[in-house]
């Protein structure tokens, strides 16, 4: 299957070039001891390194062939998912595989792709060529280091295919709940993603023409590939960009980027804004003030009030207002986006009563009690309906279903999977309602519904928690952990005899000695947590286990894996520290 590059990123990236050459594209700020150092590229520099680099790919490969993209979060890393696509290649980005350690997940993409070429920098080039060699099992792949070639050249040779494959880049599952998937996302898929998304965002007041895109997320999950590399070109601003760890190490690096960029627009998953909220001093941003920031996205994982409440509630003296904070939902089937909602300080949440919700209806309660929901905009595209999981019929109002999405943004599936193992794309509505399209709809596996016009997402089908016959989502669970300890936490239900129990994962700061001290301030965490999970869900929590910090398995979005906490539990391999 083919297209045409009209309307594609890569007509965008040239036209860009051709009528603002000398205007900054991308600024890539690397943290090295300490000192900040800053990479810029202009849209005419990118245009001709882009077309440089799909040069030499062409050399190893052709049109519809995969290239893996293996390289530290870098402008190089940049000019390898555009260089590959230029070239007519499925561009594959993947996290730099470490010395040392496992990364079955890329092993598993490599040997799922059968790339003919693996891009990298001269930096990674020995380990990456070592990481390569021991994985693949057919013909080995070119490996291409991105810097180490000419890209200044100026060539005046097009590399465009005659005709390009419609898949523009396989993005690959984070893996919270299966092996790595690539989801065949195409030019159009793109594209079009990026004008809904920008309709939602937007709808009231354009996006100013000297806003910054600012990111730190990683190039190789699917926010951090959308909203830091290609929105940048699809909407023509300037992207200031850095390295999620350097987002780790210091999270103020974020919050001064967000206030030294012009008209800033940002996103970030959940468990960011705790962190940045609770690491960056006033004395970091001493001077500085958020109050022209555009808007951050806060999506990946589920939105939690209590945390943008935080978030908010921290910043409102540098001049950070509630209605900047932007609640977004989406996934990789869908490219990226689904829906976005405004947050509200006035009116942060609605609230459902849990038990209600334990059993899939939708009962309002009042404020602060149940459980706290953001709420989303119901989209006019893509098409949205909230679906019976058994009947395939349009749910009612106050009813929980799953969600199903439908649009020109949805991919056309996953990459060389069986037709049984599609079924989430695909999907037909029985007795559709007046109006709704004929499909195809995709199955998203998220559980929501629709109240007074708004959308609410609960949680994930495959992650809920049965105990006692009961459906409890381990989201709230969470929450009600967080509240307390500002960690994460992680609420996984295991078989104990004859039943399900619950048990809680959480992260807590290790102490330095486990001397009477720690062991006392350990069991009082224990204590409140236990306490506050009985009194807020009626659960006994049959084990809690303390461990440190990035102890508990997520994904490379943030995402709690928690079938692998599950696992990890039974073969007790978490090293506790209240052991």
């Amino acid at each position: 299957m083919t297209t045409t590059t009209q309307s594609s990123i890569l007509s965008m990236l040239h036209g860009r070039a051709s009528l603002r050459p000398d205007e900054i594209a991308f600024t890539f700020t690397d943290y090295i001891d300490a000192s900040a150092v800053a990479q810029s590229v202009t849209w005419s520099q990118l245009a001709r390194r882009t077309t440089n680099v799909a040069h030499e790919i062409r050399r190893h490969g052709s049109p519809g062939d995969r290239a893996v993209i293996l390289a530290p979060q870098s402008l190089e890393y940049i000019l390898a998912f555009l260089g590959s696509m230029q070239a007519g290649l499925m561009a594959v980005p993947l996290p730099l595989p470490h010395p040392g350690s496992g990364h079955e997940r890329v092993r598993a993409v490599l040997a799922d792709t059968e790339p003919s070429v693996v891009l990298t920098t001269s930096a990674s080039g020995d380990h990456v060529r070592d990481f390569v060699n021991a994985a693949r099992e057919k013909a080995a792949p070119q490996i291409i280091e991105i810097d180490a070639l000419n890209i200044e050249a100026e060539n005046d040779v097009s590399v465009a295919p005659d005709e390009w494959p419609s898949v523009a880049y396989l993005q690959y599952s984070s893996g919270s709940t299966r092996l790595p998937t690539g989801v065949m996302v195409s030019h159009r898929n793109l594209t079009v993603n990026f004008e809904q998304l920008m309709k939602s965002f937007f709808a009231d007041s354009p996006l100013p023409q000297d806003a910054t895109l600012v990111s730190w997320l990683p190039f190789y999950h699917d926010m951090g590939l959308v909203l830091g590399v290609c929105a940048p070109i699809l909407c023509g601003r300037r992207a200031a960009l850095m390295s999620p760890v350097a987002f780790l190490e210091r999270p103020a690096r974020w919050m001064r980027a967000l206030a030294e960029n012009p008209h800033a627009w940002s996103s970030a998953p959940n468990f960011a804004f705790d962190l940045a909220a609770r690491k960056t001093s006033d004395e970091d941003l001493n001077g500085l003030d958020l109050g022209g920031v555009v808007g951050i996205i806060s999506g990946a994982e589920r939105v939690e009030p209590a945390t943008l409440h935080r978030f908010v509630d921290r910043f409102a003296h540098f001049n950070f207002r509630d209605h900047m904070m932007r609640p977004a939902y989406g996934l990789a089937e869908a490219t990226v986006f689904v829906a976005t909602g405004t947050w509200s300080e006035s009116s942060p949440a609605a609230h459902f009563d849990a038990e209600a919700l334990g059993v899939g209806r939708v009962q309002p309660c009042g404020s602060g009690e149940g459980t706290g929901l953001v709420k989303y905009r119901m989209p006019q595209s893509p098409s949205i309906r909230i679906v019976d999981v058994q009947t395939h019929q349009e749910c009612a109002a106050d009813v929980v279903g799953e969600i199903w999405v439908h649009g020109e943004n949805v991919a056309e599936g996953y990459w060389r999977k069986s037709v049984g193992e599609q079924s989430c794309f695909g999907a037909t509505l029985v007795d559709p309602s007046p109006g709704t399209p004929d499909g195809p709809w995709l199955r998203t596996g998220d559980l929501g519904f629709a109240y007074e016009g708004e959308l609410f997402i609960v949680g994930r089908i495959k992650d809920l928690l049965i105990i006692r016959g009961r459906n409890y989502y381990p989201e709230d669970i969470e929450a009600t952990i967080q509240e307390i300890t500002r960690g994460r936490a992680a609420a996984i239900s295991v078989p104990l005899g004859s039943t399900e129990k619950l048990v809680t994962v959480v992260e807590v700061k290790t102490p330095g000695e486990l001397d009477d001290t720690a062991k006392r301030s350990l069991n009082a965490v224990k204590s409140d947590v236990t306490a506050a999970i009985s009194n807020t869900h009626g659960l006994s929590v049959a084990d809690l286990v303390l461990v440190a910090p990035g102890d508990i398995p997520t994904t490379t979005s943030g995402k709690i894996r928690r079938s692998a906490c599950a696992e990890q539990y039974r073969r007790n391999e978490f090293h506790r520290l209240d052991a």
